[in-house]
């Protein structure tokens, strides 16, 4: 395989892709070349793009839309979508890895799996690999982060996607959200029976289990007690040694997000930066959302493992 030099440090010839579920901003695929192709958002019936620059809405107005009970759906990954992000890079001799969102989440995977065969007889010297992280928003985001720092350590595009399939369960999500409407309405919660309906008061700390579901593993009473577990759930699980950042998701609850920040960078010395959850995983979550991201100990938990009763 070939390297190049790209600011002063060796990259292999290869691009990696994600998609809009993986909520990697503009500033992060920019510092490290990541691609993504757009999933999308019906909104009223009105065909959007899920974009993770939010050119054409801002995060303050696509949540507004949920707040104000506008219908809003989600739509994978198209074919032509692929093909059209895709061929540049093939046509120049580029070949291409995408990390895709969870397929219990979505069917991008499948449709990339048809596109990369019907691509590799146009281009058959390139190479298209695809794989399933069996996780999706800033989980996703954050393999993918770590991929690119591989590949510019020099990783070939097989090492590289050795490395993401040994290391994918080691990226880890706690979460919760003002309300489960929105997850249930999406299909996209599990573990969610033991869960008693809205109580008020009553918050879901949930995680991205081994199977690449959003599943329910604890109840929290209040605000403070769903952040306590937001943060306990990094203390808990970081390997500092292995990583010294932790990220904080929101969608609508910078204060929140700024107490945790301070928590962890206070409690825990490790730098915290926070984002935004983006309109895929914002329109299954709904306003409110709030999540910590963090590599360190490897995801054992599912479905039907009698840990989220």
């Amino acid at each position: 395989y070939k390297l190049l030099r790209i600011g002063g440090e060796i990259m292999a010839n290869y691009q990696i892709f994600t998609d809009s579920c993986s909520d990697l901003s503009t500033e992060l695929r920019k510092q490290n070349n990541i691609d993504y192709v757009h999933m999308g958002l019906v909104v009223n019936e009105e065909e959007k793009v899920a974009d993770l620059d939010w050119i054409d809405y801002t995060p303050e107005e696509f949540y507004g839309w949920l707040s104000s009970g506008k219908k809003i759906k989600t739509t994978q990954v198209s074919t032509e979508e692929f093909v059209n992000k895709f061929r540049p890079y093939l046509e120049k001799g580029t070949d291409i890895i995408y990390l895709a969102c969870s397929s219990a989440l979505s069917g991008s995977i499948n449709t990339f799996y048809l596109v990369a065969k019907e691509l590799q007889k146009e281009f058959p010297d390139r190479k298209l690999i695809g794989i399933d992280t069996l996780c999706a928003a800033f989980t996703e985001g954050m393999l993918v982060l770590y991929a690119a720092r591989k590949q510019q350590q020099g990783l070939s595009i097989e090492e590289l996607a050795d490395w993401v399939e040994n290391n994918k369960f080691k990226f880890n999500q706690f979460a919760t959200v003002d309300t489960l409407n929105y997850l249930k309405a999406a299909g996209r919660i599990k573990g969610a029976k033991a869960f008693i309906g809205n109580i008020i008061g009553i918050k879901p700390i949930f995680i991205s289990d081994r199977k690449g579901n959003n599943f329910v593993i604890k109840k929290a009473k209040g605000t403070k007690a769903s952040l306590d577990e937001l943060f306990n759930g990094v203390k808990e699980t970081l390997e500092k040694d292995k990583c010294n950042e932790v990220f904080v998701g929101q969608g609508m609850a910078q204060e929140k997000a700024l107490e945790l920040k301070k928590r962890i960078e206070d409690e825990l010395d490790v730098k915290a930066t926070i984002i935004w959850i983006g309109p895929i995983v914002g329109t299954t979550c709904g306003p409110g959302v709030i999540a910590t991201f963090c590599y360190g100990k490897e995801v054992t938990r599912y479905e039907g493992d009698g840990l989220g009763k």
